[in-house]
């Protein structure tokens, strides 16, 4: 299957810094559009398209702005999360490099959805260099007056993982030390600096101007029943083209692996990132799709030279880097996932480790504040369950020379 592209459209076919090239292709006709529809028909309509978020959630998209325009408050806001924090992620750069007028539409649009008046970009700190384009291109489309009732500012991250967390996003942008918080409340009724507040990432808000224009059932027939439209996936590792591709989502992680990125001798494919599932070459016909394996769109292919316990112990270790700390499930239980599976590496694991690993991961995903600590687990769990063998012959060969 090709590549079907909405949210890369613009990308290389205007000139990120010339606004003149983006109004020739019929950009800000979707924010005049909705101009002239009430809040509630610009809601409904998002709502009937079955647009989920593209951050890795896939809370749907049209319920979270319904909640914050109905939530009390005297001033709303709508946070673009342009951290991009994920290893592997590098789909919103991509974006934001080639294409910053359809994300600046796009949050207008949500502005006038929720009836907030201002906005922000919260720019990953590694993004730093991007600053500059981003803000001239705001400032374009101020003077050409597409913000007149709805402004936008930037925000630069801390360098922190966790800031990818809305809670914690937020956080951050308050001038704080960027921690989860506790919920409820959530950030649609009680969220930057106590007021309603709509997080969407880069990819998600991309969608928004071609559902105005194009109508919800015109998105709502593309996908799966329960995942509608396309998705931008970062594809690095062991490939031979590897890049940012825009797929229906549905399709085959073997055409994206395979076909696209020319993979081959491919054993393991992890999708979303450091807290992805972790998908052997066998189930490799899998469907992207929320139903069953997505995430935020990273795309991190091994090929057969590489060692499953390696892959998840240095994955485990980041994780346990980037922690918070802020509850103890996430801050001792990385810790201890690390230690175990720095025993496996030396080739000093025995079998009850099998049976901790198996154990805590279970506690943390249970027990853990926010989405790191619950996520954490995961390479660990599916390691276990497809590549089972590589643990136990770690200890098979540790009892052959005792």
């Amino acid at each position: 299957m090709p590549e079907k592209r909405i949210v890369l459209r613009n990308c290389n076919a205007i000139k990120p810094n010339r606004i003149s090239t983006y109004l020739a292709g019929g950009g800000f006709e979707a924010l005049s559009k909705v101009r002239g529809m009430s809040p509630e028909q610009v809601i409904e309509e998002i709502k009937a398209s079955g647009l989920r978020g593209r951050g890795g959630a896939g809370f749907p998209c049209g319920l979270k702005w319904e909640l914050a325009k109905n939530s009390e408050g005297d001033g709303k806001y709508v946070i673009c999360n342009a951290d991009e924090g994920e290893v592997g992620t590098f789909k919103d750069r991509y974006i934001l490099e080639r294409d910053p007028f359809t994300l600046i539409e796009g949050m207008a649009i949500a502005g006038h959805a929720i009836g907030a008046e201002s906005g922000y970009i919260y720019l990953r700190a590694e993004y730093h260099y991007l600053l500059d384009s981003l803000m001239k291109a705001i400032e374009q489309v101020r003077k050409r007056g597409f913000l007149e009732q709805f402004d936008i500012d930037i925000r630069e991250g801390a360098g922190a993982y966790i800031c990818g967390e809305e809670s914690a996003l937020m956080d951050s942008i308050e001038g704080k030390r960027g921690e989860v918080r506790y919920r409820p409340p959530f950030p649609p009724t009680k969220g930057l600096w106590g007021k309603p507040t709509i997080i969407n990432n880069v990819e998600t808000l991309m969608n928004i101007p071609q559902i105005i224009l194009n109508g919800a059932a015109w998105f709502d027939q593309m996908g799966t029943e329960r995942s509608k439209g396309t998705k931008v996936f970062s594809v690095s590792g062991d490939v031979e083209r590897p890049g940012v591709y825009e797929l229906m989502l549905g399709s085959s992680l073997r055409e994206l692996v395979e076909d696209l990125a020319m993979a081959q001798r491919v054993k393991i494919v992890q999708v979303g990132g450091a807290t992805g599932r972790i998908i052997p070459y066998s189930m490799l016909d899998t469907p992207l799709s929320f139903e069953t394996v997505l995430g935020a769109g990273a795309i991190t292919i091994f090929d057969e030279s590489r060692d499953t316990i390696d892959i998840v112990y240095r994955t485990l270790e980041f994780l346990a880097e980037e922690s918070c700390g802020k509850c103890a499930p996430c801050r001792e239980g990385t810790e201890a996932l690390v230690g175990i599976l720095s025993k496996f590496s030396r080739g000093e694991g025995e079998s009850r480790d099998i049976v901790v690993l198996e154990q805590l991961s279970q506690a943390m995903m249970l027990s853990s504040l926010c989405g790191l600590g619950q996520a954490a687990p995961i390479p660990v769990m599916d390691s276990l369950q497809h590549f089972r063998d590589d643990y136990e012959n770690r200890i098979a060969e540790k009892m052959a020379v005792q």
